[in-house]
């Protein structure tokens, strides 16, 4: 049996990023786009002020393409970090990110990759951005490219 797959497209994948802390962020892009480049995908990366801010920039990609009737991007990547602090900015910006980025999922049926990290500290951070450590932004980049797969499958594409 063939596999489906042969016959389609590479997918073109949209990157957001939160750079508020550029070194881990960089890291996260460089494990995500490593992943896309193994899988043959595209991209384009787009800087956004932080994590709070992701959902939004994917939701307005999204609603161009169906207003322009035509698929620029097959998925999304979240990427960024948010380490705890003295208040509580932080439980609310984890909490509404990673909501908006599920509500984004499920009601209009994206393929996301979450790769915005939320941590207590740098070293935290690090251990999970760090490509020779967990490589959080290649696991984004893989979900992404999972979750095209699977609505390439069910026959649902934009």
């Amino acid at each position: 049996m063939a596999d489906e797959t042969d016959n389609r497209e590479a997918p073109h994948v949209m990157i957001v990023e939160a750079p508020y802390y550029a070194d881990i962020a960089e890291e996260l892009a460089r494990g995500a786009i490593e992943a896309l480049k193994e899988a043959g995908a595209s991209f384009d990366r787009f800087p956004v002020a932080g994590a709070f801010e992701i959902p939004g920039a994917i939701s307005a990609a999204h609603k161009s393409q169906i207003h322009a009737g035509r698929k620029v991007y097959d998925g999304y990547i979240a990427l960024g970090c948010v380490i705890r602090g003295e208040t509580t900015h932080y439980d609310y910006i984890c909490q509404e990110s990673a909501r908006a980025l599920m509500n984004l999922s499920v009601e209009r049926n994206l393929a996301i990759g979450n790769g915005i990290l939320t941590v207590e500290n740098r070293t935290q951070a690090w251990a999970r951005a760090s490509m020779d450590g967990k490589n959080k932004g290649g696991e984004a980049a893989r979900a992404c490219l999972g979750m095209i797969l699977l609505k390439q499958q069910f026959g649902l594409e934009l």
